[in-house]
C-alpha cells in the first residue's frame, strides 16, 4: 500500500501566537501579483506599495527584511490579500521557507532581524 503524505498544516509552523484565535499576531497582508509562495514562506514588504513578496536578501526596496510568515499556500495572479504572522509569535524553525541563496549564518541574522518584530524562531518542541 502506498504510503499517504500531507502537505504542511498551519500546526507545522506555529507553536505560539499572541491571542490564540489569531488577532494580534496575524495580519492580512497582500501578495505581489505574479507570485506563488507556499505556507510558511517568510516574507519581507516592499516599502513604495506595501505589497508582500518572499524575502529577497539582495533587494534594496524593504523586501530584504523580514516582515512575516504566510500562513496558507497563495496563488496570486492578481495582487491578492493573504494571512501572515507579523508579530508576536514563536514559530518553528524547520517549517519556514527561506530563500535558497541564505546559508545558515544568513538564516540566523533574519532570524535576528524577525526577533525585533516579536517573531521568535525555535527547533520544534
Amino acid at each position: 500500500m502506498a504510503a499517504i503524505t500531507q502537505p504542511p498544516h498551519l500546526q507545522d509552523i506555529v507553536l505560539y501566537e499572541e491571542d490564540e484565535l489569531g488577532r494580534y499576531s496575524r495580519e492580512t497582508v497582500t501578495i505581489a501579483a505574479g507570485r506563488w509562495l507556499p505556507l510558511g514562506t517568510v516574507l519581507g514588504r516592499r516599502s513604495a506599495d506595501g505589497l508582500c513578496v518572499a524575502l529577497d536578501p539582495a533587494a534594496t526596496d524593504g523586501s530584504q527584511l523580514p516582515y512575516g510568515v504566510l500562513l496558507a499556500d497563495t496563488d496570486a495572479f492578481v495582487d491578492k490579500p493573504a494571512a501572515a504572522i507579523v508579530r508576536h509569535a514563536i514559530l518553528k524553525r524547520p517549517a519556514l521557507r527561506w530563500p535558497a541563496v541564505l546559508d545558515a549564518t544568513g538564516i540566523k541574522a533574519m532570524e535576528d532581524l524577525a526577533q525585533t518584530r516579536g517573531i521568535v524562531v525555535r527547533d520544534a518542541l
